[in-house]
């Protein structure tokens, strides 16, 4: 019998393999075994943030913003395009912390960035 990677999600050790995926038998969760293992030396390293593309941000990387996003107080928004050098990572659900031109500091979801 082989052994199949920890759930992603939830850490379970109950996964099976359901065609092309492994799947949780708690959550129900799926994921392709590639991606796993991907994960896996990401997560030896401690946070892993993936941008719109699902390239796996650094600390220090520079992105650009793929759409207009809105400023809460701001009479204008962060056009698409526009580039942020120097990003920090964090924790949470907005999870890149950074300076944009014109705006100050901000706090902005991986999925609306890509790696430049």
């Amino acid at each position: 019998m082989s052994e199949f990677p920890p759930c992603p999600k939830c850490k379970s050790p109950y996964t099976y393999n359901s065609g092309l995926l492994l799947t949780c038998a708690e959550c129900g969760h799926e994921w392709a075994a590639e991606e796993a293992k991907v994960e896996e030396a990401a997560s030896d390293e401690g946070l892993v943030v993936k941008d719109c593309n699902g390239v796996i941000l650094q600390d220090g990387d520079t992105v650009s913003i793929i759409k207009d996003l809105p400023v809460k107080g701001f009479p204008k928004s962060i056009k698409a395009g526009a580039k942020v050098k120097n990003i920090r990572l964090v924790e949470g659900d907005h999870n890149i912390d950074c300076k944009v031109d014109g705006f100050g500091a901000m706090v902005l979801k991986s999925i609306f960035v890509k790696k430049v």
